[in-house]
């Protein structure tokens, strides 16, 4: 696959506050991992389908089910979005309500 998706420099530097601290051995490269999450989600494949340059799909999934049991993804949204000028919610309604 050629369309796949790698996130940059300074995403990585955005998000790295929110990775948890190693315990024990070191984890396998954040970014191969993270960005192989993302093109799973993304495209909704199943964990064994993932392109093999993101490494074992058994890794992808690992990290994605503990990280999200200790709510690590759901912290790194709340920042993120946390730092872009929204202090309101904005709703679009689903169908036409007149």
């Amino acid at each position: 696959m050629s369309d796949l998706f790698w996130l940059s420099d300074a995403q990585m530097a955005r998000l790295e506050p929110y990775f948890p601290k190693s315990h024990g051995k070191p984890r396998v490269d954040d970014r191969r991992v993270l960005s192989g999450i993302i093109f799973i989600n993304r495209n909704g494949l199943r964990w064994r389908d993932a392109p093999k340059e993101y490494g074992p799909h058994k890794t992808l999934y690992n990290r994605w089910k503990r990280w999200s049991d200790k709510g690590i993804f759901a912290q790194m949204l709340a920042g993120l979005a946390a730092g872009h000028g929204e202090k309101t919610t904005v709703m679009i309604p689903s169908r036409d309500i007149t």
